[in-house]
């Protein structure tokens, strides 16, 4: 099993810029949150990149609520985006200029904003985390969940579209059914395996070839 430890108390902030934001804004449970999502243990296992954004994206939607200004679902991902992604110069300074004519103190908020590496330092340095590589066996493992999920995904996306065609008389079908399967051929070697038998025998057949050719 992945060695994972964590020994800060949650909720205990601490004097570096992400603890002092989490104070500021008045965060619970932000520091369970960031261990939960860097170590694996909430749903899905987040990079530091991506918890400096769900950190900041935090801050601003606290913002615009003391603003009165209660966000709509998707709302603070598209400000945020708006403000930090490649957008031009025009769309960022016109989103900047109407979050300060509605009362929001963008310098501020963008001054509260925390880089990836200042989430990092705080997760090894304040909250005393550590994250180790995964083993071989856990990488197949959640290799395997993922692709499984891709595969169910794709085929409940395929079901539903044909079901809305159908439904709509655009293409004509009885009851019918889905299945996805994705193969990998090796170019040494010719043998094609389903992706699940491949990570299943963890080699293709050019091993044994090269066996009987000693």
């Amino acid at each position: 099993m992945t060695d994972r430890t964590h020994s800060a108390e949650p909720g205990s902030h601490c004097g570096c810029k992400l603890g002092r934001v989490a104070d500021k804004y008045a965060f619970t449970g932000l520091d369970e949150d960031l261990i939960a999502y860097w170590t694996g243990d909430a749903d899905e296992q987040y990079s530091t990149r991506k918890l400096a954004t769900h950190v900041n994206q935090r801050i601003l939607e606290s913002a615009l609520e003391d603003a009165g200004l209660p966000p709509k679902e998707g709302e603070v991902e598209n400000t945020y985006r708006l403000l930090t992604d490649d957008v031009s110069s025009g769309t960022q300074v016109q989103t900047r200029n109407e979050l300060e004519r509605d009362g929001v103190p963008i310098e501020q908020i963008e001054s509260d904003f925390v880089s990836h590496q200042t989430v990092y330092n705080h997760l090894t340095d304040c909250l005393d985390t550590s994250l180790e590589t995964p083993s071989d066996d856990e990488r197949l493992e959640r290799s395997t969940e993922k692709l499984g999920a891709l595969q169910n995904r794709t085929e409940a996306v395929t079901a539903d579209t044909v079901a809305q065609l159908e439904r709509n008389e655009i293409i004509d079908i009885g009851e019918f059914n889905v299945a996805v399967t994705v193969t990998v051929t090796c170019e040494d070697c010719f043998e094609e395996y389903t992706v699940r038998d491949l990570l299943d025998e963890r080699s293709c057949n050019c091993q044994e070839l090269g066996a009987g050719d000693n």
